[in-house]
């Protein structure tokens, strides 16, 4: 494999050329060429594998095979019992279930646009996101139907499809698990959707088979909403080639520390979320392995069961999820050796936590950086070459650079804005030329918002998001490094920093810290600050909390600090 320092020079501002020169050619086995729709890649992997375990969730595990038949068969339904046409968009607000899968798979074999949607979305939230995609077209879960009752009103919804947990298991387990589902509905609304069909309807055999349709690669093919955390979200326009391609470069870097048909893979990260959305349908489905959805992450100790009963190989998540199964006392019973690959993406991981993780599983956490925006893969660290406290090195086919405000494409090791440009790029945000403008640049580098270092050999730091920085005396204060600092102290589960507004520096410090140990004082925390962080960087204000506010996949959110 090319070395990513193959071909770095000198920064040339008056040009505008970028940092990296030729980046990393895929293999010719791995060209994203040989499949012209994400269709065609999702036949080739679910009828190529087709013995092999796909899926499993709640104990019950379908077969690739199983997958190909009821995607196909809910692809018929949706050509001939419903008006959706090719381009329609289609919503899934699912959790991890094994209904996820076979929807999306059956609605992009249909020619739909699918519209990846959070199932514990507001109905603020759905009525935004379903108006602003045009979606006509939603399959959810029953939990969630009482929310597609309210807002279906007021938006395009013409089809419903409703799935119940019980859905796809076997007779008992599916009756045990409705029941739970209708004890649990105590706790919501009940709910009257008259025109929806159910789930299992929707995957009965039809009087003829699915026609595939004639897709593009500059097709769009999802919608990924994004920028939620921060504003109104957009809906990133990922066509067939982007997700293709990302599949492609995300592949090879798996293969170099997992083996195909042969891995259990966990997929604790929401489907609907970029990464476990490229992970575990594309991705770890076109090499064969045994994706293990876990429906609630949350649930450590039901989580350490999973991870123990399928002897799990492979492993994404995020780094206060990694310190949660740190904390738990039933980690420990892991058989040491069994995990190979351990990913974190997401948010920053804490370097004291990738060592612990590694110390106590033998596995080194491998981290890696994408956006929605980019299919999501951009950076990766390769085994046995990883560098700590970077994202790695550029995925294949990808090149980077940093830029200062005024768009000066920046030397190696100088701090500025992290650009993009490969085609993993989306083609833009759906309805928002502007945005889109602001955001892709007429040489097609897309500007991530993200304040990032290069180094000489091609490694990415990410520092912080532009958003977040901290602006003291004149001086940025990066959230990351106050954070990676203070939790590295033992008494110190988490903490977050944000600014405050000051009269005499313009912003200084706040951080909040949830405590490990409750002994944990203020001057403690100081003096362990003032052993690592400058004076400006000093947290002026310090408030202990019991949690810290998280989004439904664990980052932690500053704005609701803010």
């Amino acid at each position: 494999m090319q070395d990513q320092s193959d071909g770095l020079r000198d920064s040339n501002e008056a040009s505008g050329e970028p940092l990296l020169n030729g980046p990393e050619k895929l293999p010719p086995e791995l060209d994203p060429a040989k499949f012209q729709s994400l269709p065609e890649l999702i036949g080739y992997s679910l009828k190529t594998h087709a013995d092999m375990a796909g899926f499993s969730c709640f104990g019950k595990t379908l077969s690739y095979g199983e997958i190909d038949r009821l995607s196909a068969n809910f692809a018929a339904y949706l050509q001939q019992k419903t008006p959706l046409k090719p381009g329609d968009r289609i919503a899934i607000q699912l959790p991890n279930v094994l209904q996820f899968p076979i929807a999306l798979y059956g609605a992009l074999r249909a020619g739909l646009v699918v519209v990846s949607t959070n199932p514990l979305y507001t109905e603020q939230e759905l009525e935004h996101q379903f108006n602003d995609s045009g979606a006509v077209a939603v399959v959810t879960l029953d939990a969630f139907a009482a929310k597609i009752q309210s807002v279906l009103p007021r938006t395009q919804l013409q089809t419903v499809i409703v799935a119940r947990l019980g859905d796809l298991q076997a007779p008992l387990k599916g009756l045990a698990l409705n029941l739970a589902a209708k004890y649990l509905k105590k706790m919501v609304p009940s709910w009257s959707l008259p025109q929806a069909v159910t789930f299992g309807a929707a995957v009965e055999p039809q009087a003829t088979p699915y026609v595939p349709p004639t897709l593009g690669r500059e097709q769009v093919a999802v919608l990924l909403y994004t920028g939620g955390t921060t504003g109104v979200a957009k809906g990133a326009m990922l066509s067939h080639g982007n997700l293709l391609a990302n599949v492609m470069q995300f592949r090879s870097r798996s293969v170099l520390v997992m083996d195909d048909r042969s891995e259990n893979v966990a997929a604790p990260l929401p489907l609907y979320h970029s990464y476990a959305f490229l992970m575990h349908c594309f991705a770890m489905p076109y090499a064969g392995n045994h994706n293990v959805l876990v429906t609630n992450p949350r649930d450590i100790p039901g989580l350490v069961s999973t991870l123990e009963k399928y002897r799990i190989n492979g492993f994404v998540g995020i780094n206060t999820l990694y310190l949660a199964l740190l904390r738990h006392p039933s980690f420990t019973r892991l058989e040491r050796g069994v995990l190979k690959f351990c990913g974190a993406g997401g948010m920053a991981m804490s370097s004291s936590v990738a060592e612990e993780w590694e110390s106590v599983t033998g596995c080194e956490v491998i981290e890696g950086y994408g956006l929605t925006e980019c299919s999501p893969a951009v950076t990766v660290n390769i085994p046995g070459r990883v560098k700590q406290g970077t994202v790695g090195l550029a995925v294949p086919e990808t090149e980077l650079c940093t830029a200062d405000e005024a768009g000066n494409i920046l030397p190696a090791g100088e701090r500025g804005e992290l650009w993009i440009r490969g085609p993993q790029v989306m083609l833009g945000y759906w309805g928002q030329e502007q945005a889109t403008r602001e955001a892709i640049n007429a040489e097609g580098w897309f500007k991530s918002g993200d304040y990032a270092e290069i180094d000489v050999e091609g490694f990415v730091r990410i520092v912080d998001r532009k958003k977040d920085m901290i602006l003291v005396s004149g001086f940025n204060v990066f959230p990351n490094e106050i954070e990676d600092w203070v939790d590295r102290h033992a008494k110190v589960l988490e903490s977050a920093a944000i600014g405050v507004a000051n009269e005499k520096t313009g912003e200084t410090v706040k951080l909040f810290v949830v405590k490990n140990d409750a002994s944990l004082t203020e001057e403690e925390l100081l003096a362990h600050c003032r052993e690592g962080l400058t004076a400006y960087k000093m947290p002026k204000q310090i408030v202990f909390a019991d949690d810290l506010p998280k989004s439904i996949i664990g980052k932690i959110l500053r704005r609701e600090l803010r």
